[in-house]
């Protein structure tokens, strides 16, 4: 699983797993073993879950370890784990995405395997995802009652200063972006494409996963008593290259989101203006058939006058605000009869209002007209950009 990978999420087929906890591992020996049992103690008893361990090919033998471990456990109903070797090392953040991929709970949990993340706070963690305005929980070092212990003062100022990057500049609003401990909901990293460079998978997911609602619980951070930190050179300019093309990102996603939006009112506009003239045309019609040509009833009128002005928005709408052209007559008999179709929905709509207005609140006849048209415009330009003239919605 390299960079540029796009999540796919889906349900898996018999799959009844509520939690997967990943764990990235490289020369964890003396820590592995100890975060697995920490696990089993602090899971709530009645969550179905599942350990995926990613090893990058330990030289000190971290894959094998759980392998063996696994061999002599006792199984446990509830709880399952599996380890997955990679011939390489990758880095975390895609072998990060790697569990990911083989994960078959809706609820994902990503910790290190040096004791630093306390398993203790799995089921606070687990507990708050299960509330429906939440997607992202993170265990924070930075809010009230967080800390962080053993961390010497170039460690800390290090922490902050990255920390003070990822909000300042890609304007992530969360106190802890950095942190290596989190939780989400798997289906918010549908269609993501995630390059999975340095250490910090957290902060792809913030910036990536737009509208993501994120809690923050406190938490101690301590240090690791076992191993080597993984923080190196390497790994700060791991960070900054992520950085750098989270911002590219984000600037690419704003720039074209404003060009759609730009480009969306631009035509809504044309719509509505068009639909001005149909109203126009819609209201000369009904008034017409209604005063002048033999006192029709007011509901027959309005249909006359519907007809006509949908006709002509059909032909406006095809040259002035869809730039459509093609008048073959296959191709415009098609669009017509879809445009027609649609746009009587929204005049069934208009017609019901219309009877309402009148006949129920004695409202004036030229008004509940005027109002009936504007209610039904917005649904008519949406469903025919959509249907009739095959244009994406935002664009």
């Amino acid at each position: 699983m390299g960079q540029g990978l796009i999540m796919k999420y889906q349900e898996i087929p018999g799959g009844n797993t509520q939690v997967s906890i990943i764990i990235p591992t490289y020369n964890e020996s003396q820590n592995i073993l100890k975060i697995l049992k920490s696990i089993q103690d602090y899971l709530p008893k009645n969550t179905k879950a599942q350990t995926i361990v990613v090893d990058d090919n330990s030289p000190d033998g971290t894959g094998k370890l759980v392998e063996e471990y696994l061999e002599n456990v006792k199984k446990i109903t509830n709880h399952t784990i599996e380890v997955i070797h990679r011939k390489t090392k990758e880095g975390l953040s895609s072998a990060i995405l790697k569990g990911i991929q083989f994960a078959t709970g809706n609820t994902i949990v990503v910790m290190d395997s040096d004791l630093s993340h306390p398993a203790s706070l799995l089921p606070k963690m687990i507990d708050a995802l299960k509330h429906p305005k939440c997607d992202i929980v993170i265990a924070s070092r930075y809010i009230n009652g967080g800390d962080i212990v053993g961390w010497t003062r170039k460690r800390k100022f290090l922490s902050k200063l990255a920390t003070l990057i990822a909000k300042r500049g890609l304007g992530v609003r969360v106190k802890d972006p950095m942190s290596g401990f989190f939780a989400f909901k798997k289906p918010i990293i549908q269609g993501l494409n995630f390059d999975a460079i340095g250490y910090k998978m957290l902060l792809e997911i913030l910036v990536k996963a737009k509208n993501a609602r994120v809690t923050e619980i406190p938490y101690t951070f301590t240090n690791r008593e076992f191993g080597k930190s993984k923080l190196d050179s390497k790994t700060i300019f791991g960070y900054l290259k992520a950085v750098w093309k989270l911002y590219r990102y984000g600037k690419q996603a704003a720039e074209e989101e404003k060009r759609k939006s730009v480009s969306f009112l631009s035509k809504a506009g044309r719509f509505y203006s068009i639909g001005a003239i149909g109203l126009a045309i819609n209201y000369a019609v009904s008034s017409l058939f209604t005063d002048v040509v033999s006192n029709l009833w007011y509901l027959h009128a309005t249909i006359i006058g519907i007809a006509v002005s949908m006709s002509s928005n059909f032909i406006l709408n095809k040259i002035w605000t869809f730039e459509d052209r093609n008048f073959e007559t296959k191709h415009a008999s098609i669009q017509y009869a879809k445009f027609m179709g649609l746009s009587s929905l929204g005049a069934l709509a208009q017609l019901a209002m219309v009877y309402i207005l009148v006949d129920y609140n004695k409202m004036d006849y030229p008004v509940a007209l005027v109002l009936a048209v504007a209610a039904s415009a917005l649904s008519n330009y949406i469903l025919n950009k959509k249907l009739t003239f095959k244009e994406k919605i935002w664009s």
